[in-house]
């Protein structure tokens, strides 16, 4: 795997994702993605995850590549780790550049509005103690994003790269809607559990009946 030296932190974050695509190696490595945002901390990388899942996440094999980082983001960001670590065999991972390029085409018109948009507010949905919290929800949701379910990495992505967004523009208001997804993600599971474990229970009435 070649060494990459971008300088993320003069460009905005669109103009990071879109000008790894403009590479010539046809292969993109997982460890290129970190060189490329770890100047910007967890947010960027959990935003960026988070919307190549969104992305390309339909592919097969993806989730399980895409996912599995932001697992490990979720867990660091949770124990105050100041930089992201992962495993080399991981950062030697790659996917195809056509496959990354084509899918951030379809994402980056939404993120350069939400960039103009953006702006540092409401500062104790971005502080440490919050931070914190963050991390718990990205393992759980990281780790229902990483299942073979076909489509079920949307919803958990689509919060992660909320929360990710928000950390990495210190934008309290963008941290809150993460977690209205959240919110909305937990009450979903609840009434699916709810209305399985009464479906159950009526089906064992009859069988006893019987």
């Amino acid at each position: 795997m070649p060494d990459y030296d971008y300088q993320s932190d003069i460009r905005s974050f669109s103009q990071v994702i879109e000008d790894i695509g403009r590479k010539d190696d046809p292969r993109l490595y997982l460890g290129e993605l970190v060189d490329a945002f770890g100047e910007r901390g967890f947010g960027a990388l959990m935003l960026f995850f988070g919307l190549l899942n969104i992305a390309i996440g339909i592919i097969p094999g993806t989730t399980t590549i895409l996912g599995a980082p932001l697992l490990l983001m979720g867990l660091q960001l949770a124990m105050r780790v100041d930089q992201l670590w992962l495993p080399r065999w991981a950062m030697k991972r790659w996917i195809e550049r056509k496959t990354y390029r084509e899918g951030v085409e379809k994402v980056l018109p939404r993120v350069r509005m939400v960039e103009r948009l953006s702006r540092p507010r409401l500062h104790v949905m971005t502080s440490e103690l919050s931070e914190v919290l963050i991390g718990v929800a990205t393992v759980a949701l990281a780790c229902i994003l990483v299942l073979p379910v076909w489509g079920g990495n949307l919803v958990p992505a689509l919060i992660i790269s909320t929360f990710g967004f928000g950390l990495m523009q210190r934008d309290g208001l963008v941290v809150l809607v993460g977690w209205l997804g959240v919110l909305g993600v937990g009450l979903f599971i609840w009434l699916a559990w709810e209305l399985v474990s009464a479906a159950f229970a009526a089906l064992f009435h009859v069988a006893g009946a019987a």
